[in-house]
């Protein structure tokens, strides 16, 4: 069984619930640091930080800003790790919004369990090492090593609040099944890993027992894209709105003449309202959203990408994990198009200066909900296939046909805030169905919408 431990220095709070006094910022201006310790015994220690600056110009935009940078360091000794670099502009080019990405992403272990949901079955004791039927703690991941330079740009269309949003993105992955050797590296002989021929993963029983991973997905390649769409934003502020409306629509195409390997185009809709319930205080939040493949064919790990014209976190991915279903496992739910929905009550119970900041901390309750509305085609003979390929498992082990319906999952939310900008997010979810998983804990930066 995997154990996972945190330390994670986070802010140490000194509650000023008085006197607090506005402080004008100008010019370039720290934002905040996040230093993170943990450790996992499949993929060693980790550690690493993160940290952001801003300039609020010279006189003041502030709580608005005219630039931003965010810089992630973290690894883990093994080999998996963020590498990121992320630049915004709000005046370099007059009237757009500039935003620019730059990471290395490589994951030893990546989440893996199937297509469509639950018509693909989770077998939870096949991973737990205490369990009967144990097979290999990698069952469900397979390696992914991902490259991306991505820039995004947004620019007024009509009036304040519609807008429209264009982008390009080079994206390289490079797909193969986890390195054992390397896993293995400081594991007693009792606890090392089975090797990949001695007991393969679902990766690998997909790939070459199925047919269900084709030769040109198995490992990786270019997903280079361009993207176009519209935007509605009325919120009242980006870091934590309390009012307003932000909704965004848009194609992306993966074309063959950008060096791709696959030819594909997708339609993404994202809805965000914010209500006001207790000024300054207390609002509800809702976000609603779909995604469909309108042509062509995207490979497998490629699925998992939710569409939208900026980035809030290293990667906007699911459905499940932290950015869609906070409770479910990660990228639990792969189909070719799905729905997601968020809701959260964000409160601001206190309201402190730290290190002359004004800052608060926020507590979110949240129920989050999605399932894919179209399937990953499989084969006719996918059955006949599975007897004829495995005879030592059961069809049921792997597949329940017409079994995909709503995941569901609630949770909580702490949010401490220095400065208003400064967000970090430490989110503790509870799926409401075994085969999503049961708990899921998160920590990073920023609301989820």
């Amino acid at each position: 069984m995997k154990k996972t431990f945190s330390v994670l220095l986070i802010m140490l709070f000194v509650l000023s619930l008085s006197g607090q006094e506005k402080k004008v910022k100008t010019g370039w201006k720290f934002g905040g640091a996040l230093p993170a310790v943990s450790y996992d015994s499949n993929l060693g220690f980790q550690y690493g930080a993160l940290f952001e600056f801003f300039n609020y110009g010279n006189p003041s935009v502030y709580p608005e800003f005219y630039d931003h940078t965010y810089t992630e360091v973290s690894r883990y000794t093994k080999g998996s790790g963020v590498y990121r670099l992320m630049f915004e502009s709000n005046h370099l080019i007059p009237g757009v919004e500039l935003i620019t990405d730059l990471s290395y992403l490589p994951d030893l272990a990546n989440q893996f369990y199937g297509f469509n949901g639950y018509e693909s079955v989770f077998k939870k004791d096949w991973m737990d090492d205490k369990a009967a039927d144990y097979r290999t703690a990698m069952f469900y991941r397979y390696q992914r090593d991902q490259f991306r330079f991505r820039t995004d740009f947004l620019g007024k269309l009509s009036g304040d609040h519609l807008k429209w949003t264009a982008g390009f993105a080079f994206q390289n992955f490079r797909v193969s099944s986890v390195n054992i050797n390397k896993l293995n590296k400081g594991r007693k002989d009792n606890n090392k890993l089975p090797s990949i021929s001695e007991e393969p993963g679902l990766f690998e029983l997909y790939r070459d027992s199925l047919g269900l991973i084709t030769a040109n997905e198995a490992k990786g390649g270019w997903v280079n894209t361009i993207k176009a769409g519209l935007v509605w934003d009325s919120r009242d502020n980006r870091p934590n709105p309390m009012k307003g409306i932000w909704t965004e629509m848009g194609i992306e195409i993966s074309p063959k003449f950008l060096g791709n390997d696959w030819g594909f185009s997708k339609f993404y809709i994202t809805h965000r309202q914010y209500f006001t319930l207790v000024e300054n205080d207390l609002s509800l939040a809702y976000r609603i959203g779909y995604q469909t493949t309108l042509s062509g064919k995207a490979p497998f790990f490629y699925q998992s990408q939710v569409l939208t014209y900026r980035l809030t976190g290293e990667s906007s991915e699911g459905l499940g994990g932290v950015s869609t279903l906070r409770g479910v496992l990660k990228n639990r739910v792969i189909g070719d198009a799905f729905v997601l929905g968020n809701i959260e009550l964000r409160w601001k119970p206190i309201h402190f200066t730290f290190l002359k900041k004004e800052s608060y901390l926020g507590l979110n309750l949240f129920y989050d909900l999605g399932m894919a509305t179209k399937g990953i085609e499989l084969p006719d003979n996918l059955q006949s296939t599975f007897n004829s390929n495995m005879s030592k498992y059961n069809f049921g082990d792997f597949f329940n046909p017409g079994a995909e319906k709503l995941h569901h999952c609630a949770g909580i939310s702490i949010m401490p805030v220095w400065g208003q900008n400064f967000v970090v997010a430490i989110d503790v979810g509870k799926s409401f169905n075994e085969q999503d998983g049961n708990i899921g804990f998160s920590l990073g930066l920023n609301y989820l919408f």
